[in-house]
């Protein structure tokens, strides 16, 4: 068994992927806003790493059946319907829709983790049950990978805590299991901050940035530990989540 962390999106390779399952993490703030969606009825988000790309497909679909999502710098992109605030993704918003998202660096994580068994997204709203897939894959001796989304190709602290919490319920009681340096790293950091995931928030640049810039009401909600308990996978091109509507 072997878990392994990856602290940017740069730094993960096709290689790493293969035949493993990655779990994508950016907390603030695409993880949550995608897994926020899908709880509020979203019938899939579909992640781009570019604007263009994502104008380009948003012409195959009919206007009314999609929404076109998220930001440059925080952010939201001229024209679209909605930003990368988990706020705005509201029953009333996305309920029924396709979303079209594209983030800094999210959406760019996503559409990196290449050859995978499964790509799942991973956040502190869904921390229990994406933990319980990840624990099931190590137990039937599929090896899992983390992946942060970093910011701007740069570590951060956010993802990296994320991480490690992710880390250290997932080996829980699970011996044999070997990890990388950057797995025990993040885990450390993690037992260093507790269950204070606001001051990680307000330690980290980007949280501190997103709350200059307005969004600090994105940090207690991209904070709120199993919110929804929603395992989103991203297969075929799209996220979808896990459930009745779409079994594994």
């Amino acid at each position: 068994m072997r878990l392994d962390v990856f602290l940017t999106a740069g730094e993960l390779a096709g290689a790493d992927c293969t035949g493993r399952v990655v779990a994508v993490i950016d907390v603030l703030r695409a993880s949550t806003t995608i897994v926020t969606a899908l709880a509020n009825g979203a019938r899939a988000v579909v992640p781009f790493a570019d604007a263009d790309e994502l104008m380009t497909r948003a012409r195959q679909f009919e206007r009314g059946d999609v929404r076109l999502a998220g930001e440059r710098r925080m952010l939201p992109i001229e024209g679209f319907d909605l930003g990368n605030s988990p706020a705005q993704f509201t029953t009333d918003a996305v309920g029924g829709m396709t979303v079209l998202m594209t983030t800094t660096n999210g959406t760019r994580a996503l559409v990196g983790a290449q050859g995978a068994v499964d790509v799942v997204v991973a956040a502190y709203v869904n921390l229990s049950v994406v933990t319980a897939m990840l624990r099931t894959a190590l137990r039937g001796g599929t090896d899992v990978v983390i992946a942060c989304a970093g910011q701007d190709g740069h570590y951060a602290l956010e993802d990296a805590a994320c991480a490690g919490r992710y880390v250290r319920m997932v080996t829980r009681r699970l011996s044999g299991v070997a990890m990388n340096d950057a797995a025990h790293s993040c885990a450390l950091l993690a037992r260093n901050y507790g269950d204070e995931i606001g001051t990680v928030f307000l330690d980290s640049a980007h949280g501190r940035a997103l709350a200059d810039a307005g969004f600090r009401e994105d940090l207690a909600l991209c904070a709120a530990v199993d919110a929804y308990p929603i395992v989103p996978v991203f297969t075929e091109r799209q996220i979808t989540k896990l459930g009745i509507d779409r079994e594994r």
